[in-house]
């Protein structure tokens, strides 16, 4: 069993690490390829942000398709609809036509999320689960990494780039499809009310909101901003690279720190490092390209800690049995605000230039933390004793996954025997197997020399 589980894991992971290393490939060559295509900035925020509005849509009512066709057959549609929407771009040079195949992978990025998030929920346990949503985070953010590097061994004006990610995204279907765990159930996730956690935690909703917009504008825009600075796509993609994987080295000494200092403190020390850090990108960056890459990867770094903080903050003032509800109405403030940030990001690039990306950003993180400031001093602080243990959390998900949070107090281990039904049968049948072996009777010795002389 333990050999089968540690299988099927592998194939979840492989799917995760393909699905999502083909998306950021994608995501960031769009970009590009719209960038030397001289668009301007307003086109495309308006393409990009027709992904955050589909991926929203597709964790609402992706759920619906699979429980109609079943997991296998939906998390083949939804590949079906990323290689083919991937392949269409190069043809077309229509806005609109790329604005709909962006709502449609978002989509179906969305949908093949809650497949493989409902079986990493299935083959948890209490004792396995932190360990698999942590190694589900890691690999998400080493094959986003992976996609942009890539991107520098491409050229993004060319059609074999997007051949490529659409290989790489149906690639992503073949380990998922050889697994042979039994489908799971997809359950209904709750939410808390905006007005409730509005009330309890007005600072982890904005958050959330903030968040969703500064990741959004930099995966969307940062890739507009490097060619319109004048980088190479080499160097475009080591700045992409660095600045994605900044998040895993930043994750564990934040981590530290805000278990052991007040975190609406930490809300405020950081987006002021965020808004620090991106004027550093302004003025600092054309000097050399690793002062770029450095001032842009503590950005990051600091950015995708937002949403982990936020969620720290909120669940610190909730009940237990509250904790996977609020995490879903955090993950749709997320949502609403990824689906600002491009059109609010391409905006301020088109009024202050390529360097408007990062003043805007620092606008909106000191706005979040000068209101952090005042809602701590107007609220009641939990005591650093009282604080729950702050576990970094992803944010490009479907929301399934934040059931195996281990803050999470209402999870229920999905009995072996559902999840890989022949197990149950395979027993059967060696026990058969055993007791007719043990009904046997013993050959005659005489028997035996007959057969032995012929």
């Amino acid at each position: 069993m333990i050999k089968r589980l540690v299988i099927s894991l592998s194939s979840l992971i492989f799917s995760v690490f393909l699905l999502m290393g083909g998306n950021t490939f994608v995501m960031t060559l769009l970009g590009v390829n719209l960038g030397l295509k001289g668009v301007e900035p307003t086109l495309i925020g308006s393409i990009m942000v027709c992904y955050s509005v589909g991926f929203v849509l597709g964790s609402l009512y992706g759920p619906r398709v699979i429980k109609r066709v079943g997991h296998i057959r939906a998390f083949a549609v939804f590949s079906a609809f990323l290689a083919s929407s991937t392949l269409i771009f190069p043809l077309t040079d229509s806005i609109l036509i790329w604005a709909l195949l962006r709502a449609l992978s978002g989509v179906a990025v969305a949908g093949s999320f809650v497949v493989i998030e409902s079986w990493f929920s299935a083959v948890a346990t209490n004792d396995n689960r932190a360990t698999l949503f942590f190694a589900y985070q890691i690999c998400a953010y080493l094959a986003a990494t992976a996609g942009q590097l890539l991107i520098g061994f491409t050229d993004p004006a060319a059609f074999v780039p997007f051949t490529l990610g659409a290989i790489v995204l149906t690639a992503a279907l073949v380990p998922l499809s050889l697994t042979r765990m039994e489908a799971p159930t997809i359950e209904h996730s709750e939410r808390l009310s905006v007005k409730a956690i509005f009330r309890d935690a007005p600072v982890g909703l904005l958050a959330a909101l903030c968040s969703g917009v500064l990741l959004s504008s930099f995966y969307s825009m940062a890739p507009v901003y490097a060619i319109q600075v004048g980088l190479p796509v080499d160097q475009l993609s080591y700045f992409m690279a660095v600045s994605v994987f900044t998040f895993i080295l930043f994750a564990w000494p934040l981590g530290r720190l805000c278990d052991r200092l007040d975190r609406g403190k930490m809300m405020i020390w950081i987006n002021g490092v965020i808004a620090l850090s991106a004027l550093g990108v302004v003025f600092a960056g054309h000097y050399h390209l690793w002062l770029l890459i450095g001032f842009s990867s503590l950005y990051m770094g600091m950015v995708a800690s937002i949403y982990p903080v936020a969620v720290a903050i909120t669940n610190d003032r909730m009940e237990a049995q509250h904790i996977v509800a609020a995490s879903t109405t955090l993950l749709l403030s997320y949502g609403l605000g990824s689906s600002l940030g491009p059109l609010f990001s391409a905006s301020m690039m088109t009024w202050l230039g390529a360097q408007g990306l990062y003043y805007g950003c620092a606008g909106v993180a000191l706005l979040l933390s000068g209101y952090a400031w005042i809602w701590r001093l107007r609220s009641k602080t939990v005591a650093v004793a009282d604080q729950a243990h702050y576990i970094p959390t992803p944010v490009e998900t479907a929301g399934v996954i934040t059931e195996l949070d281990p803050r999470n107090e209402e999870f229920v281990d999905v009995p072996m025997e559902e999840v890989f039904p022949d197990l149950e049968q395979e027993a059967i049948a060696q026990a058969q197997a055993s007791q007719l072996d043990l009904e046997l009777p013993e050959p005659e010795a005489g028997a035996e020399s007959v057969i032995v002389a012929r």
